[in-house]
């Protein structure tokens, strides 16, 4: 069945994730999403989820300006695009999520296409990848830069383009943030994913991925991915390739090259035989890796001069990163999410106001924005759940909530997930604390377990609902925590700075603090 013959069908639930750190090419991705989704039968995406990853905010991000209110921006602050990945998945709420690079292009179709790949999978089938295309300059052969990119058109897993069950997701704990660039960490995803039990496959619908400018060094620069197959190796075994679908590389001839220069480099001041041997065999093999890059090329001067500079300089850059990652990942295990954080709001992070719907009136307590940034610098995500009656009361709105949460998050920096309960005690909702409602919710959300949780609150309710649910309670008393609740507790901090000690040694009751 060819792609414009096949009917999209309705009633397919999924979210779009787009990672970024604020290229231009964002603009015209989001512009030929929307234009895509407009054109397809049935409903759309749940919600598209841009999720900023740099550092701190800059220039405003290049997003349409009728993007509709499916469309949020969402903070990782700098940790990656495994990282970014997962905060998108987490926060997304369809059956599927579908991620897309920044600087990818969907076909006209890509949307009524995508339902079609979705549509009726079995539920053996964990993810659907798309099909890329990268187009070359016609009228000459590409560049060394421009094939490398174009490898993308048969590369498997890639996320480009890629769609996984949420529930594969949540069985694999999603991407391993110890991938810290756009290298790997999607094969390793698709490893994991296949090893628990469900099937990858290719749809129909297509993307287009543009070359990138890159400058002189890019493929000099591209050598630190030899750092995270070190960690392929660890964590799926040395035939790590042959199960992801890639090819073997140049490492060995590279390893071989570097070892011949530096025995050349070693003997030539006594001026032995072997020195002559080893430059010999060192110019060989650097000869033949220059050639090798430069026969498919458009062998231009300044194209081969950059290849010859680049033979040079490479083989020794990748084995210096690859003995990186064998010693950066000797103990690596199986990847496991960083334990969450949940935090009461009023009195825990911010001085309490009672009913405050005022942002102008919240004021972090001492030390609160330095705790979460230290456990954000350690890849814990942090999240907040709060009690708010005063929504059930009448005296403030969900909106109001919600303005002062965003307030919160301006001061205290990027919050994973947000979760408050509006009722009153008369109610008798499962979502009030002590209740374990607030708790399990945002573990849910978050694709963890409740155990995996760490609660900080003020009061013995903050802890009861930790228990509730199975996590682990840490309380910070304040002047309103009563005596009882302290004596109560299984663990207690003077502050957040502590109670962040706590949480990063790993210290648990019974062992010495």
């Amino acid at each position: 069945m060819t792609p414009a013959s096949r009917e999209a069908p309705a009633g397919v639930s999924y979210s779009v994730v787009v990672p970024t750190v604020g290229r231009p090419s964002l603009g015209a991705l989001l512009e030929a999403l929307l234009k895509s989704l407009a054109a397809a039968p049935g409903p759309g995406p749940r919600e598209i989820l841009v999720v900023d990853d740099r550092p701190a905010p800059g220039t405003p991000l290049p997003l349409p300006g009728a993007a509709g209110p499916g469309l949020r921006v969402l903070r990782s602050g700098g940790r990656g695009p495994a990282a970014a990945r997962n905060v998108g998945w987490r926060a997304a709420t369809g059956e599927w999520t579908v991620f897309l690079d920044d600087d990818v292009v969907p076909s006209d179709r890509w949307a009524a296409d995508l339902a079609a790949d979705l549509a009726g999978l079995p539920a053996d089938v964990g993810g659907s990848q798309g099909r890329v295309t990268v187009p070359l300059p016609p009228g000459r052969r590409p560049t060394d830069w421009e094939r490398n990119t174009a490898g993308l058109e048969s590369a498997a897993w890639i996320t480009a383009d890629m769609a996984y069950r949420r529930d594969a997701l949540t069985a694999t704990g999603g991407f391993d943030e110890r991938f810290p660039r756009a290298f790997r960490e999607d094969a390793d995803l698709a490893l994991r994913v296949q090893d628990a039990g469900c099937r990858l496959v290719r749809g129909e619908r297509r993307t287009v991925h543009p070359v990138r400018p890159a400058g002189p060094w890019a493929s000099v620069r591209a050598q630190a991915g030899n750092r995270d197959d070190a960690l392929m190796a660890r964590l799926h075994g040395r035939d790590w390739r042959t199960r992801a679908r890639e090819h073997r590389g140049r490492f060995g001839r590279h390893v071989a090259t570097t070892a011949a220069g530096l025995l050349a480099l070693a003997a030539l001041p006594a001026r032995r035989p072997a020195a002559f041997g080893a430059a010999a065999a060192w110019a060989a093999l650097t000869a033949e890796f220059a050639a090798a890059r430069i026969r498919p090329g458009p062998r231009t001067p300044d194209e081969i001069a950059r290849m010859l500079v680049t033979s040079v300089v490479i083989p020794p850059v990748a084995v210096a990163h690859r003995l990186r990652g064998e010693l950066a990942h000797r103990g690596a295990g199986p990847w496991s999410p960083c334990p969450v954080v949940l935090f009461d709001r009023d009195d825990t992070l911010i001085h309490d106001v009672p009913y405050n719907g005022d942002p102008a009136r919240v004021e972090p307590v001492p030390g609160a924005r330095a705790a979460l940034d230290r456990l954000r610098r350690h890849g814990v995500r942090v999240g907040v759940v709060s009690n708010q009656s005063g929504v059930a009361k009448g005296r403030i709105t969900a909106a109001d909530v919600g303005r002062v949460n965003a307030r919160v998050e301006r001061l205290l920096g990027p919050i994973d997930v947000w979760e408050f309960c509006p009722h009153d005690d008369a109610d008798g909702c499962a979502c009030r604390k002590p209740h374990p409602g607030l708790i399990e919710r945002a573990a849910a959300r978050l694709g963890v377990h409740p155990s995996d949780c760490v609660v900080v609150g003020d009061i013995g309710g903050d802890m009861q609902a930790a228990a509730a649910a199975g996590a682990r309670g840490i309380l910070v008393p304040t002047g309103r925590t009563r005596p009882e609740e302290v004596g109560a507790a299984r663990e207690v901090a003077p502050d957040l700075a502590a109670a962040v000690d706590l949480v990063l040694s790993g210290a648990r009751p019974g062992r010495p603090r």
